[in-house]
């Protein structure tokens, strides 16, 4: 029968094999992971660039609108006093 000294140093070796298989595993999900957080990350931020610009034409639009509006309004008010 083998001594237990013996028994363990290639109990360890086996041990710290696996060991560094798993880390092996882990980076490369961790890797795969990263990228589809990235991959989603530039969706958000178009996105919000998107929205952010769509915003900025629509005041545009409406405060051009509103604009025309109340000149319309000022005309309008003025012929109902010269009237």
């Amino acid at each position: 029968m083998a001594e237990p000294k013996d028994m363990i140093v290639p109990m360890l070796r086996e041990m710290r094999e696996e060991s560094a298989e798993l880390r092996g595993e882990m980076k490369k999900r961790f890797d795969h992971v990263d990228a589809r957080l990235e991959k989603i990350e530039g969706r958000q931020k178009n996105y919000q660039s998107a929205v952010t610009a769509d915003t900025m034409m629509s005041r545009l639009v409406t405060g051009d609108f509103e604009e025309r509006l109340a000149t319309l309004e000022k005309q309008v008010g003025e012929l109902l006093k010269g009237h």
